[in-house]
C-alpha cells in the first residue's frame, strides 16, 4: 500500500506542473513563442554563468581571491602555484602586521593604505531614537594613486563625480 501512495503522490506533481503550464500559457496567449523562448534564456544565462566560473581567467563582475592572484603570477614567473600562494600570503601578513602598527602602505600604482582613529562620538538608535555612546575605533582607510583616481574603480573619488 505504501508503494501505491507515493506513486499517487508522484503522478500528482507533474499533473500540477502541467496545469500551471496550461494557466501561464492561457494568459500568454498574446505572445504565442515568447513564453517557451523565456526559460531557455534563463537556463542558457545559468550555463554561461557556470562555464564562466569553471574557467581559470576571472573576467568583469567576477572576484578575483588571492588564488587567482597566484596562480596568475606562478604562470607569469614560471614558479610552482605553492610557492606563488605562500609568497602572497607572506606579503598579505606582513601588510597586516604594519598595519597593526600604525604604519602607512603605499602600494605604486595602487594607493595607499593606513590606519585611521575614530573619535568617540554619540549616534542614535534609528528604531527608537534614543541617543548611543559609540566608542573610539580604528579603521583601515585606502587612497587610491593618482593612476586609478580618473577610472570607475576609484570609486567616489572620481573627478567627473
Amino acid at each position: 500500500m505504501a508503494k501505491t501512495a507515493t506513486k499517487t503522490t508522484t503522478k500528482k506533481a507533474p499533473v500540477r506542473k502541467a496545469a500551471a503550464s496550461k494557466s501561464m500559457s492561457a494568459k500568454a496567449a498574446g505572445a504565442s513563442g515568447a513564453a517557451a523562448k523565456r526559460p531557455t534564456k534563463a537556463t542558457d544565462s545559468k550555463s554561461a554563468a557556470k562555464v564562466a566560473k569553471k574557467s581559470g581567467s576571472p573576467s568583469a563582475g567576477t572576484i578575483l581571491t588571492l588564488r587567482h592572484i597566484a596562480e596568475q603570477l606562478s604562470e607569469a614567473h614560471e614558479l610552482p602555484k605553492r610557492q606563488a600562494n605562500e609568497m602572497l600570503t607572506q606579503v598579505i601578513e606582513m601588510i597586516a602586521k604594519s598595519l597593526k602598527k600604525g604604519d602607512k602602505i603605499r602600494l605604486s600604482g595602487l594607493g595607499i593604505l593606513q590606519v585611521r582613529k575614530r573619535a568617540a562620538r554619540t549616534g542614535r538608535n534609528p528604531q527608537t531614537g534614543e541617543p548611543i555612546k559609540i566608542k573610539a575605533s580604528k579603521k583601515i582607510a585606502f587612497r587610491p594613486a593618482k593612476e586609478l583616481q580618473g577610472s570607475s574603480l576609484a570609486g567616489n573619488r572620481t573627478p567627473d563625480g
